[in-house]
């Protein structure tokens, strides 16, 4: 009984990945697409935002100490 238990669970886990995947829509199973455009059109100059590396970060900011978190993770 716990076997089949198992194997249910098993194959649901495998059916529920296929769906989220995308993988069912050859057969109209997809999951509902999701995304944000009108947040992208939203955006006031989105061409100004720039990552820094943190050798950037230090040459723009010495006198700042390193966050906490950062520290822990070496």
């Amino acid at each position: 009984m716990l076997r089949l238990v198992v194997l249910l669970l098993v194959l649901a886990n495998a059916g529920y990945f296929a769906w989220s995947q995308g993988l069912l829509a050859a057969w109209g199973f997809a999951p509902a697409a999701t995304g944000e455009p009108q947040r992208l059109r939203q955006q006031i100059k989105p061409e100004a935002l720039r990552i820094l590396r943190e050798e950037e970060l230090r040459r723009l900011a010495p006198d700042a100490a390193p966050p906490a978190a950062a520290s822990t993770l070496r």
